[in-house]
């Protein structure tokens, strides 16, 4: 059980960013014992179910996070909300506001855990909380779906990859939804196409104005409970990049600084990092908490994105929200036609003559990312086929945007329920989710020790070796 935090207070805000708080403080020391005692009896793995029945599910932690995920649950079938729990009486209230099917509240998630006709549980809580609750829930034979980033620890990413591998039937999904979103694997579809050409360097911020805001209980502050941007922002653009590239960085390096927010934070408030991958690409990653200037999308969204760059062509991505459409656009670069014996006689002139090579710079027109509705096949009739045209050449004018047909949330939720039906391996499995907490790890390695750190460093780490370094303030 980790201890009760020092810093933040018992008093809980209403901003959204600070609503999860210590998910795991019990009720009392007896309800605990009993419950964990009750758990020594559970099945190795809850019945599987058959394909078309009802899987029940809980969800712990109702903060800001957990809330946001209650509500989505409303538009996936296949799954009934049971329980919900969380120690902060505000939360519990206004997770039951958004739960669907009524379900029974509860302070302690393992007395939760003991219930035997939970299948599945959906955790919402902090960072620090994530590998006790997971574990303590796969021991209870229940299937996992746990917010990024899985793990907190190096010991962590070691233990949770030994029990999950001591229970391979048990579903263990992680809260990555980019996977899930039709604009995302359009555009890895595009990548292994070849219609960029080599992808050889990816670029991703997350730049917010004024970013988190100091609250004494918001947890992401305190890096003995959060791990600060990295963990809550990069993650998610770090995971695009080993997906598209199709590997795990070698190494990491970068920069961090506690610069501008001097209020008691121990986080740093701005990161630079770069990823190097096997093949030469590098991800070269940025946030900050002073400016949200996006130089992406035209324009069109500030914030948040992610630059994907090609020896043909470039493409730009970012998820959407509530309230904003997720976008993507391509910019084709081909390279100039010329055989052999004139590319030979170009470059003997250019040495010749020690002409320094110009380009004007101008660029071109970005052309929308299709999403598979918008492809004109040969089943489409005559009708369909106008439609789609016309709507394409709406993209093209800027006068509406592609959209996906669903919310990636709604989506991994629902992909949750038939991995448990179907034994199929979600998207965003446990070793996604491990490459991704190891990142993140070794991201704040690299920051704090001021050095390149290799990845397979990981593998030692978690056995005794020193912890990283504090942030530095100042």
């Amino acid at each position: 059980m980790p201890k009760k935090p020092t810093t933040p207070t018992t008093r809980r805000k209403a901003d959204s960013e600070m609503t999860r708080r210590d998910a795991v403080k019990v009720a009392g020391a007896a309800t605990a014992a009993v419950a964990v005692a009750s758990a020594i009896e559970f099945p190795r793995i809850q019945k599987v179910r058959a394909a078309n029945s009802v899987v029940n599910y809980a969800v712990i932690g109702t903060g800001g996070r957990g809330q946001y995920h209650l509500k989505h649950w409303k538009t996936v079938d296949g799954g009934k909300c049971i329980a919900i729990c969380d120690v902060d009486d505000a939360a519990l209230k206004k997770g039951l506001e958004e739960a669907p099917d009524k379900p029974q509240t509860y302070k302690d998630y393992r007395e939760l855990l003991g219930r035997k006709d939970i299948d599945a549980v959906q955790i919402a809580t902090p960072l620090y909380t994530h590998f006790e609750i997971t574990k303590d829930a796969l021991l209870a034979g229940k299937h996992v779906f746990c917010e990024k980033s899985l793990v907190f620890k190096p010991e962590e990413v070691h233990a949770l990859r030994k029990l999950c591998t001591e229970r391979p039937k048990q579903v263990m999904q992680v809260g990555l939804q980019r996977r899930y979103s039709e604009f995302y694997q359009t555009a890895k579809q595009m990548i292994d196409k070849g219609m960029i050409g080599d992808v050889t360097h990816a670029y991703s911020q997350w730049h917010r104005n004024p970013g988190w805001t100091w609250r004494a209980n918001n947890w992401r502050l305190f890096r003995k409970y959060s791990g600060g941007l990295v963990a809550e922002l990069a993650s998610h653009q770090i995971d695009i990049a080993d997906w598209f590239f199709g590997a795990t960085p070698e190494f990491v390096t970068g920069v961090g600084g506690l610069d501008y927010h001097k209020d008691g934070r121990d986080v740093y408030d701005n990161c630079q990092l770069i990823f190097k991958y096997p093949k030469g690409q590098k991800l070269i990653a940025s946030y900050i908490s002073t400016n949200k200037h996006l130089a992406m999308f035209q324009g069109q969204r500030t914030e948040f994105g992610e630059s994907f760059f090609g020896t043909q062509g470039t493409i730009e991505i970012t998820v959407g929200t509530d309230n904003e459409p997720a976008l993507g656009l391509w910019y084709y670069e081909p390279g100039p036609k010329v055989d052999d014996a004139k590319k030979k006689k170009e470059k003997e002139k250019a040495v010749a003559s020690s002409a320094t090579l110009l380009s004007t710079g101008k660029g071109g027109r970005p052309l929308p990312i299709l999403l598979d509705k918008d492809q004109v096949t040969d089943k489409d009739s005559f009708l369909s086929k106008e439609m789609k045209f016309a709507r394409r050449w709406l993209y093209q004018k800027g006068v509406m945007l592609p959209e996906e047909n669903r919310n990636p949330v709604d989506v991994q939720l629902e992909e949750f329920l038939e991995s448990i039906r179907s034994g199929k391996k979600p998207k965003a499995d446990l070793e996604v989710g491990l490459a991704d907490s190891t990142a993140v790890i070794l991201a704040h390695v690299a920051m704090d020790e001021g050095r390149r750190v290799m990845f397979d460093e990981i593998n030692k780490m978690g056995n005794g070796a020193p912890a990283a370094a504090p942030a530095k303030k100042g």
